[in-house]
């Protein structure tokens, strides 16, 4: 073996990418974390494996435009709020005996939506494909 650190970064992005792509069908699994882990693991382990991992559809449809600093569409920010607000929302409602992780369960589900709303450019359908 080469470079077992390699392989390791390798085997994460694969299932990163296996998840994240799963994501796109299963509503309650987020799929742009999982891509972008999945770009950033390709990355560091080899040149090629993150340049075919860019010119998947997968890529092109979930991450090109939010990497290009473009924004996102309504419909990928949709896939990324809702699962999150029903997972924090059971998170939430399991911590009934501990203020403090309600508290900061709220402030960082508040401040998901402020990122997603307003910091992230809203782009239309026709621009995320090309």
């Amino acid at each position: 073996m080469k470079n077992p650190i390699k392989y390791l970064w390798m085997g994460v992005g694969f299932l990163a990418m296996g998840l994240g792509a799963v994501g796109v069908v299963l509503p309650i699994l987020p799929t742009v974390p999982f891509l972008l882990l999945a770009m950033f693991c390709f990355a560091k382990s080899s040149e090629k494996l993150h340049r075919w991992f860019m010119n998947t559809k997968l890529y092109k449809n979930h991450l090109a435009t939010y990497v290009k600093k473009e924004g996102m569409t309504v419909k990928t920010k949709l896939g990324i709020i809702i699962p999150v607000t029903i997972l924090m929302a059971i998170g939430f409602a399991l911590m009934g005996r501990v203020p403090i992780g309600r508290i900061i369960l709220a402030v960082v589900w508040a401040a998901h939506l402020i990122y997603f709303i307003f910091i992230v450019r809203t782009i239309s359908e026709k621009h995320e494909v090309e």
